[in-house]
């Protein structure tokens, strides 16, 4: 697809949308049902193109992404039409006789851009929510995944008129291209360098944008936490896709009275999940390219490292890494690492850990491992996040039933489930007045009518 492929394009979906035919919400929900068929169809496809891209194990990409892409089309089919009805709301008796609503409207033709390491997730769920609010989308994928794209771009052909849903994967050229069409908003994953990009384009044409980032989730164990139980969950939330995952734990604040049993559980759970060799497990992914590699590698040598440390750059494989004694300013604590390394600092006091956590840009999210409801109900009052666990990592993603989103630096807006809904549509005012009365109050001339109207509202 070329440059002049992608505006003839993009002129194509705003006439389809200008035919009001994506308003029709059975239309929206044929097309999630069709979705849905077609994911089923290609499970094996998409297994094996994640395995080829990322080493991921079919119960990972399964539950990670998958899963996750066929619950959030049901919860769509199930709720849609409950969702998109009007909104009525009460009226000021000023304005009597006349009724108020909400109308929920679809913005347009929507650019969705999606990164490389959730592929197909990441692709399908802002795609559902989309067109569950009436929309025409506009996807970018990332070169990055090839066989992942090759099976996406077959499900979405098989789906979708080009003038409704188009996939593009292509030339970088033509890629950069598609910021410079006008759409009527952009939903983007990525990093917060490349969503500064995204966002400068936007305000060319005052797009509306939702912008999906990252940054350094800190992960807190405190002396009373079951320190068995943290590790297998830390273990595994840094584990999967091989911590190439936007929330994953970023980097460890430990009580300096249990670090050495702390990394010992640790070191104990990457053998009990992975074996003596992560490098030989068929459940541990690999790093997106050597690329990758390298700047992981450069990370360990900041610190003293504590635990693991293996790779192999051609193989694009990292074992899970503790590293410790690095320094505050160093790449590794301050740039998002995305791959399995830990860098580990300690603290006697958690508001040391506080002012820590203050310090820096918002994170995407946080976890603490505590039993003390009530430091870990300051953490969250005194500390701003995109999102938290207690006691455990990632799964608050899981949940449908909870916005998903980030602050500040780890970025702007919210999705899944109704919240994906509500973000693809303009919730539109309206007052509807009667003829059978008019009530002169609110007409000049106002003389002697401001005691009147004081009364009134």
């Amino acid at each position: 697809m070329t440059t002049e492929d992608i505006k003839k394009r993009v002129a194509s979906m705003r006439e389809f949308f200008g035919t009001n035919k994506t308003k029709d919400v059975d239309f929206r929900i044929d097309y999630l049902k069709k979705l849905g068929q077609l994911i089923r169809e290609h499970e094996k496809h998409i297994f094996d193109a994640l395995e080829a891209d990322l080493h991921k194990s079919n119960f990972e990409a399964y539950t990670t992404e998958v899963s996750l892409v066929l619950r959030e089309i049901d919860v769509y089919i199930k709720n849609l039409k409950r969702w998109a009805r009007p909104k009525y709301k009460p009226t000021p008796f000023i304005f009597w006789p006349s009724s108020s609503r909400i109308l929920k409207e679809p913005y347009g033709v929507v650019l969705i851009i999606a990164p490389w390491n959730y592929p197909f997730q990441l692709t399908f769920i802002p795609l559902i929510s989309a067109i569950s609010a009436g929309n025409c989308v506009f996807l970018k994928s990332s070169r990055k995944v090839p066989s992942t794209n090759k099976v996406v771009e077959e499900i979405i052909k098989k789906c979708f008129p080009a003038e409704y849903v188009s996939f593009f994967c292509g030339d970088p050229v033509a890629g950069d291209s598609l910021l410079d069409e006008r759409y009527d908003y952009i939903f983007f994953t990525g990093s917060p360098s490349k969503g500064k990009v995204i966002m400068e384009a936007a305000a060319k044409n005052l797009t509306p944008v939702t912008l999906e980032l990252g940054g350094k989730s800190p992960c807190i164990i405190d002396s009373d936490a079951d320190l068995a139980i943290a590790a297998r969950r830390i273990v595994w939330g840094k584990g999967i896709n091989a911590g190439q995952t936007c929330i994953a734990p970023d980097y460890l604040m430990v009580h300096e009275e249990i670090k050495e049993s702390f990394v010992a559980e640790m070191e104990k759970a990457i053998r009990e999940m992975y074996g003596e060799d992560p490098q030989k497990s068929a459940d541990y992914p690999r790093i997106i390219s050597e690329k990758a590699m390298e700047r992981l590698v450069g990370y360990i040598e900041e610190g003293d490292l504590v635990l693991g440390g293996k790779y192999d750059i051609s193989a694009r494989y990292l074992e899970p890494t503790i590293i410790t004694d690095m320094a505050d300013d160093s790449q590794v604590m301050t740039e998002e690492i995305f791959g399995p390394i830990l860098p580990l600092k300690t603290f006697y006091n958690i508001d040391d850990v506080i002012t820590f956590i203050k310090s820096r840009e918002k994170p995407l999210a946080l976890y603490y491992f505590t039993n003390d409801r009530k430091k870990s109900a300051k953490v969250l009052r005194e500390t701003s996040s995109g999102g938290a666990c207690i006691n455990d990592t990632l799964i608050h993603v899981a949940n449908h039933r909870l916005p998903f989103g980030g602050v500040g630096n780890s970025g702007m807006g919210l999705y899944h489930g109704k919240y994906g809904f509500d973000t693809f549509s303009h919730h539109k005012s309206v007052v509807r007045s009667s003829f059978s009365i008019d009530i002169k109050l609110k007409y000049p001339p106002y003389k002697k009518k401001l005691e009147r109207f004081k009364r009134f509202i």
